[in-house]
């Protein structure tokens, strides 16, 4: 039985998707609910997986193409898997239908040599960084050289041999002062970041206003609870996120407009606090957003940022989980950034900014101490928001995180 493997249905703020790895080959056994192609969004990675145990007959869409919702990128057969059956007088012709199609691949696959067989990502690969087919491992099937081999080859090729052309023993000696250029592509989700951040640079009136805060206080109050917090909250540790969290919720509550938005001649209030936190990944930065943040502990505040790091790393959040937000807070200091100037998440007309904790000399009732401090950098939407409020809300978010227990007493 023939099945359609279509793209998933995007969401109206996503058009289209890139394939970006077929992890099955057809004529290779999948099983059920088996991972058999990422595709690629402006947001987030989607992964379909196989409706049932069998092969892929067909892949209508290669690696680099451009699919748009439901569209069919693959011919899936239900069963067992082309060459896999035995003894079934009944499964012959489909089995040399499999089997001729598998060969067929194969011939299309082999390199000019004819001794390695490559998957079309492999050799692209493999031509890329002048490696020598002949000179790489295949694990797949029947020695198929797969883009997971290239790739492993290439990160223990200094361990194991050189990446060599055929021609070459060895790598001539780089030349001193050589200098070497690589063109890559950029991925969909890097060009999507830079449209968005070139978008707010040219359409706000962006300004940044900052600040600093003695982190002293929530330092003290993590040392002494830290450890009773983990046991209380089942292992969920006690980090700085959940107090500026807080602090920024019960900012926002004081000065709505910075919880607003500008839709084109209206302003829209927002009775609600969704706030994004910023999580970088290898790909790129994601927003995943803290939903009714106002009704959530520190302990669930810390807890689903947690998560929220874990998944976007292995590329498993979902659209809706970075769709929407009210303020955003992003953090440059896990980096060692001591100051800089955040630029804004469209539609949301402020961004906190925080950084490096920094032991500094500072005067404290004419006495100089050394604390730790911190520099917050608000950046806003002058269209929407007078220096004045946005230089009292950062104040504000100040003076909470300076006397945590304003944070219990909302005062």
């Amino acid at each position: 039985m023939s099945i359609d493997i279509k793209a998933p249905q995007f969401p109206e703020s996503v058009q289209d998707g890139t394939i970006a790895t077929w992890h099955k080959k057809p004529g290779e056994a999948v099983s059920r609910d088996e991972l058999i192609v990422d595709i690629e969004t402006d947001k987030v990675v989607l992964e379909v997986v196989a409706p049932a145990d069998g092969s892929i007959e067909k892949i209508m869409k290669d690696e680099g193409d451009t699919v748009e919702s439901n569209e069919v990128i693959a011919i899936f057969v239900e069963g067992a898997a082309g060459g896999d059956s035995k003894g079934d007088d009944k499964e012959a012709p489909k089995e040399e239908k499999s089997e001729g199609k598998a060969q067929a691949k194969e011939k299309e696959d082999v390199t000019d040599d004819g001794d390695k067989i490559l998957s079309p990502a492999a050799r692209k690969m493999a031509d890329e960084n002048d490696l020598d087919p002949n000179k790489i491992p295949g694990t797949g099937k029947d020695g198929r050289v797969t883009k997971e081999d290239v790739a492993s080859f290439l990160k223990d090729a200094p361990k194991g041999g050189t990446a060599a052309p055929v021609a070459a023993v060895e790598p001539p000696p780089e030349a001193e002062g050589e200098r070497h250029e690589k063109r890559v592509p950029m991925t969909r989700l890097r060009k999507r970041i830079a449209e968005r951040l070139l978008e707010a640079s040219s359409s706000t009136a962006m300004l940044t206003t900052f600040n600093e805060v003695n982190m002293k206080p929530i330092m003290d109050l993590r040392a002494k609870y830290k450890d009773q917090f983990e046991k209380t909250h089942n292992g969920t540790r006690l980090g700085f996120m959940g107090f500026f969290v807080k602090a920024a919720v019960e900012a926002l509550r004081r000065f709505p407009a910075v919880n607003a938005s500008i839709d084109g001649n209206d302003v829209v209030y927002h009775g609600f606090q969704d706030v994004g936190v910023a999580v970088s990944t290898e790909k790129g930065l994601v927003v995943p957003v803290l939903r009714n943040a106002e009704n959530m502990g520190i302990a669930n505040i810390e807890s689903t940022i947690r998560d929220f790091g874990l998944r976007a790393r292995d590329g498993k959040l979902s659209i809706e989980e970075m769709t929407g937000g009210t303020f955003t807070i992003t953090n440059g200091g896990v980096f060692g950034s001591l100051l800089s100037t955040p630029i804004l998440n469209l539609p949301q007309s402020a961004i906190l900014g925080m950084h490096k904790i920094q032991e500094r000399p500072m005067a404290v009732n004419g006495k100089v101490e050394i604390l730790p401090m911190m520099y917050l950098a608000l950046s806003y939407d002058h269209r929407l928001l007078d220096g004045k409020e946005a230089v009292q809300f950062l104040v504000t978010i100040k003076d909470l995180l300076e006397d945590p227990a304003r944070l219990l007493l909302e005062i």
